[in-house]
């Protein structure tokens, strides 16, 4: 979480540690990402089922989430994160590799995985009574774009030429990555999909 924090208050010099330090899939995945994925999601999940969450699309309903649903809802917002960062770093390395440049799946789940870590952090705040969903996640993404900016050129080093162009395609892979997980995460929550799913 510590990382996390110093991603988004002192972006310049902790992307620079990043860079000098080794760094493994692994150790970017249980260092940092599994962690911060688990926290947000426990933090979320217990403050929907203290202070409950806001039930009704158009009449405004607060229920308290069972442990039912807040079994089935943690397990898919964590298998959904989890995706979101194995499958997007997939799909960063495609993308890198149309702007002529080989790179590695360790560079692509580095970028990406470090600049998933405010998404996460922001689901804290969704266990808040009145905060919007979508307001949690636009902050989240908001703060993984601006660390993307800073990310790639540090641990993808695309050519000056294409670098420009790299960050906005991987800016809106990253948004829709993360706002489809969002949604889904949301079909879950109001029990629309996943309803016949008893955990506990």
């Amino acid at each position: 979480m510590i990382k996390a924090l110093l991603l988004i208050f002192d972006p310049d010099n902790t992307w620079e540690k990043i860079q000098q330090t080794p760094y493994s899939v692994l150790s970017v995945f249980f260092g940092y990402l599994l962690p911060l994925l688990l926290l947000g999601t426990v933090v979320e999940i217990w403050g929907m089922m203290k202070l409950g969450y806001d039930k009704g699309q158009i009449v405004e309903r607060r229920e308290k989430l069972s442990p039912d649903l807040a079994a089935r809802y943690g397990g898919a917002q964590v298998g959904l994160g989890l995706l979101s960062a194995f499958v997007g770093a997939l799909l960063f390395k495609k993308v890198t590799e149309g702007f002529h440049r080989r790179h590695t799946y360790r560079e692509t789940f580095a970028t990406i995985g470090y600049s998933l870590g405010p998404i996460y952090l922001a689901r804290m705040l969704d266990g808040l009574p009145g905060v919007n969903t979508w307001i949690c996640w636009g902050l989240g993404a908001l703060l993984g774009v601006s660390l993307l900016y800073r990310g790639v050129p540090r641990i993808i080093r695309p050519d000056p030429s294409n670098a420009l162009g790299l960050y906005l395609t991987c800016s809106f892979l990253f948004l829709a990555i993360t706002g489809v997980a969002h949604y889904i995460g949301q079909l879950v929550v109001q029990e629309k999909i996943l309803t016949n799913l008893h955990i506990t």
